[in-house]
């Protein structure tokens, strides 16, 4: 690693070679989903009985008939060869930051000589993978290795292309050999299924009929992209996802013009080409844009099924990275890969529907009125009680960076609703009794609801969970992070109130119904209104006014996994049998060994480079410095001396400097003391990052921020 290199770098980024034009996808909907055994794959290869059994399981929930199971083996072995797939693999999500995949081939000696290419049941079924090799927080132990992968056939299997050749994917659940799950799918299929019944329960208080109920979710994708000769170039960004070291640059996103402006061409042909491998899987990448922060964009979809869509967005991170290396560049999913600008998130649009009633739509009359506000009721109580909960799900090591910093949700939980969802709310708690003008007595179903447009509140972009025309959007999970676990919780949560309302309801007469649902929601809103929130959450008021409130303030992950150990909420989860104690705690270990993982190899690696990349560059400046005093004052020259003394200090402080920070950081690393190597590592980078702006700019070693989020 030179300044020479960084400067070759910059070089040929500025030379670039004119794009290829790659093959648009065809305007025809026979391209899109081409790689998936979806319904259509399933009625051309499976008989029409064996069909409609498969399809009612994946739309309906329907028990699946086991005895099936070599029917459909065959008929996705078939369609797999056709399309080029030599291999297939039971693809899970373990508890890491991504999935997991052991390959198989169809291929299978007949004893004569020759082979067939051969899938069963059983090997669609089940599969055994080793338990002990993945993160499991005690639940298994290192000489207990059985674990299974179980086929999940909700969501349909798809083909994984690369250049010599493709492998059938098949979305597996990931259980050890005692049932317990060391997956993030498992308790996410849990708490759809809690989520679907408590909203039967709920819709049958109403007496709509029986319909199915479906959970939604489009989750938006924050990235940055990168030249591959800088990156090769930052063995931080290489070891940590992250730049540890880097000055702000004079220009960064100050000016507001890269959000939405025109997207770059070597940009827009990446993107081109995602989309085109992206809608081959069947994934609906409908939005592409840059972002607020220079080198920044996103990718949105369009809304899927939950289950569904947490594997597409899995999916949608893998493809980012690998098409990006095909353009020379590098995806970077880190929660806060560059100080200064905007870190990156992943907005959670989750929603639920009742047949074609989407239950967060307010909807003109009255009746959708009623069901609209007792599932907000519902909502807003769940949040208020398991705050803690939501939060423990966005803790990493990387979204300590970004929650709070001035672009994303502070780390206290709370509800916009906006003006005039919050004026309803207030006007239900008002009740029968005298309220001002503004604040009219409100009775549910015979004052209807004022009919909202489709757009009733405005945006809050520093609100965690904000009501948006249709859904709540959750922007606290990271980029980096799984959206299986955020809404695991949320479902579960939700359950568990709708479940309250119910339990109330079911006790009422009909003739009641109405006036007694007046009575329980204005109780409901009254006792948890106080996670309401619809100002600035950045602001020092709002922190102040949310201690008042008695809201948790989880700042950090050490504090924010906490209530995963709390007595209370591992029987909240146990009783809606989404995670056992065992399992819940188990979360906690892996969670914690996770963050205390990647907080060691940040520091050892900002101690090594800050030592044997950053020093001698430093040390060779300095010297550089001293020898031209020395030469000065010998020939007793008085001019420049002040500037190269005051120089040569700088520097000579810096070195003295970094040489303690590493020291105490190191201290630190050997005693794994958390808030001690943070601390450390932020004095060091402070120390670093003004010496990058008095070195001479010929010998930096490392690419700068002026360079990585500029030049591409």
């Amino acid at each position: 690693m030179s300044s020479s290199n960084r400067f070759d770098a910059v070089a040929k980024i500025g030379d670039k070679p004119t794009l290829e034009r790659i093959e648009l996808p065809p305007a025809n909907i026979d391209f899109y989903a081409k790689d998936v055994f979806n319904e259509t794959a399933i009625r051309q290869y499976l008989s029409k009985g064996i069909a409609e059994q498969l399809i009612a399981t994946i739309n309906n929930g329907t028990p699946l008939d086991p005895t099936i199971a070599g029917d459909v083996a065959h008929a996705m072995k078939e369609w797999a060869i056709e399309r080029g797939a030599t291999h297939y693999t039971h693809w899970f999500q373990p508890l890491t930051s991504g999935t997991a995949e052991k390959h198989d081939s169809f291929l299978e000696p007949d004893g004569n000589s020759s082979a067939i290419m051969s899938f069963s049941g059983k090997n669609l079924v089940v599969g055994e993978s080793d338990a002990s090799s993945f993160p499991s927080g005690g639940i298994r132990s290192t000489f207990e290795a059985r674990g299974y992968t179980a086929w999940d056939p909700t969501s349909p299997a798809f083909i994984k292309r690369h250049p010599n050749g493709a492998t059938l994917c098949i979305p597996t659940a990931f259980c050890s050999y005692t049932g317990a799950a060391l997956d993030k799918k498992t308790p996410l299929l849990r708490s759809i299924q809690a989520l679907k019944a408590s909203v039967r329960r709920l819709m049958n208080c109403f007496g709509v009929e029986e319909a199915n109920a479906k959970v939604t979710l489009g989750a938006e994708q924050e990235y940055f992209l990168i030249d591959k000769k800088f990156y090769l170039q930052r063995p931080d960004l290489i070891q940590t996802g992250r730049t540890l070291f880097g000055a702000p640059p004079a220009k960064h996103q100050q000016l507001e013009d890269h959000y939405f402006g025109s997207i770059k061409p070597r940009i827009v042909s990446f993107m081109t080409e995602v989309e085109k491998e992206l809608w081959a899987l069947g994934i609906p990448a409908k939005t592409r844009h840059n972002e607020v922060a220079p080198a920044q964009f996103e990718l949105a979809p369009v809304f899927e099924e939950l289950n569904l869509s947490v594997d597409h967005n899995m999916l949608v991170m893998e493809v980012l990275r690998t098409v990006a290396e095909r353009y020379g560049l590098i995806c970077l999913l880190h929660e806060k890969p560059f100080v200064g600008v905007n870190g990156s998130g992943k907005h959670n649009n989750w929603s639920v529907s009742y047949g074609s009633r989407n239950l967060l739509d307010p909807g003109k009359d009255p009746e959708q009125n009623m069901i609209f506000l007792t599932v907000l009721a519902g909502i807003i109580r769940g949040i208020d009680l398991h705050a803690d909960l939501l939060r423990a799900c966005t803790c990493s090591v990387g979204n300590d960076h970004r929650l709070g910093a001035g672009e994303a949700p502070p780390a206290i939980i709370s509800i916009f609703l906006g003006d005039q969802l919050n004026e309803i709310v207030e006007r239900i708690v008002a009740g029968d009794r005298k309220a001002s003008k503004k604040l009219e007595p409100m009775r549910i179903g015979v004052d209807t609801l004022p009919p909202l447009p489709r757009d009733a509140t405005d945006r809050n972009r520093t609100s965690p969970f904000a009501f948006t025309s249709n859904k709540f959007e959750f922007r606290s999970p990271g980029s980096s992070q799984s959206c299986a676990n955020v809404n695991m919780m949320l479902n579960t949560i939700v359950a568990e109130s709708l479940d309250y309302i119910s339990e109330k309801l079911e006790k009422v007469q009909q003739k009641e119904f109405t006036e007694q649902l007046q009575i329980i929601l204005k109780d409901i809103m009254k006792k948890h209104k106080r996670i309401i929130f619809n100002g600035n959450g950045y602001s020092e008021e709002w922190r102040k006014e949310a201690e008042k409130r008695g809201l948790p303030n989880l700042a950090n992950t050490l504090e924010g996994l906490k209530p995963l150990l709390d007595n209370n909420n591992q029987k909240f989860l146990e009783k809606y049998a989404v995670l056992s104690k065992i399992e819940m705690s188990s979360r906690y270990e892996v969670f914690l060994e996770d963050y205390y993982r990647r907080l060691r190899i940040e520091g050892e690696i900002a101690s090594e480079l800050a030592s044997s990349v950053i020093m001698p560059v430093v040390m060779a400046e300095y010297k550089f410095a001293v020898e031209a005093l020395e030469t000065a004052t010998a020939i007793k020259l008085k001019a420049g001396t002040k500037g190269i003394r005051n120089k040569a200090t700088i520097l000579g402080v810096g070195i003295d400097a970094i040489t303690e920070c590493c020291s105490m950081l190191n201290a630190a690393l050997v005693e794994m003391n958390a808030p001690a190597i943070i601390e450390e590592m932020t004095k060091l980078r402070k120390i670093v990052d003004d010496l990058e702006c008095v070195v001479d700019d010929q010998k930096w070693p490392l690419p700068k921020y002026r360079e990585m989020l500029f030049l591409y």
